[in-house]
């Protein structure tokens, strides 16, 4: 609910401002590399927390509002590469490892505090919809047949749910942290192997989480090169 309260009051003083002309608007784009891990409770069995690098597909375009030199809004869209690695699923040998992503499509809304032109921190809400889903299996690092690779899967829930935050810093460096509350799996998803029905992920929940480095994501790093280029007066 607070979630959504969120959503619709920024929705709201962006429809409310955009008409003045004292708002700043623009737009900015950028990728992101991906640190990724997940918060695992796979039926008790020990769970091996491997970072996972995600440096391609991520791209991430943005609507900017500024209000003024210290607050703005920002509404986007993003492709992201989402996932973990779990190196211990099986209760029997610690040399089976597991790695799952989605490619997702987002809906990012947030906001953004402090010296817009130099460092300040943002942070908001944003709703991803998986439309790609892959998991392979590596036994004894090994890459098994058994890869499963599918568009707009049962596997993974309809969309997540996540918050991000993170500081922008001068000449255009970015750092983010997100955490996702949906669970990464779709536990009620049912499959049919050589006539059994299972459910693979029933009592597997993993919340994903990450760091991020992104660059030339906001505006700030325009207004320092074209600063250093600008002669100086003494």
């Amino acid at each position: 609910m607070k979630l959504r309260i969120l959503v619709l009051f920024c929705l709201l003083a962006i429809i409310s401002t955009t008409s003045y002309s004292q708002v700043k608007k623009y737009v900015t784009t950028g990728g992101e590399l991906i640190f990724s891990f997940a918060d695992i409770d796979n039926n008790d069995i020990p769970a091996n927390n491997i970072i996972r690098f995600s440096p391609v597909f991520n791209l991430q375009v943005y609507g900017n509002f500024d209000f003024s030199k210290n607050f703005g809004i920002t509404l986007g869209g993003t492709i992201r590469n989402v996932g973990f690695i779990n190196g211990n699923t099986d209760p029997l040998s610690s040399d089976i490892k597991k790695k799952y992503r989605t490619y997702n499509l987002g809906i990012p809304i947030g906001f953004k505090v402090g010296n817009l032109s130099k460092i300040f921190f943002f942070a908001g809400y944003e709703i991803e919809f998986p439309f790609h889903y892959k998991e392979k299996t590596f036994v004894n690092g090994v890459k098994q047949d058994n890869k499963i690779s599918k568009w707009f899967s049962n596997r993974v829930p309809v969309l997540y749910n996540s918050v991000y935050a993170g500081v922008q810093f001068p000449y255009g460096l970015n750092l983010k942290f997100k955490y996702y509350f949906t669970n990464f799996f779709n536990e009620s998803y049912t499959q049919t192997v050589n006539g059994v029905q299972s459910q693979p992920y029933m009592g597997y929940k993993a919340n994903v989480f990450y760091f991020s480095l992104s660059f030339a994501l906001f505006e700030n790093n325009k207004i320092y090169y074209t600063e250093e280029n600008r002669p100086k007066t003494y």
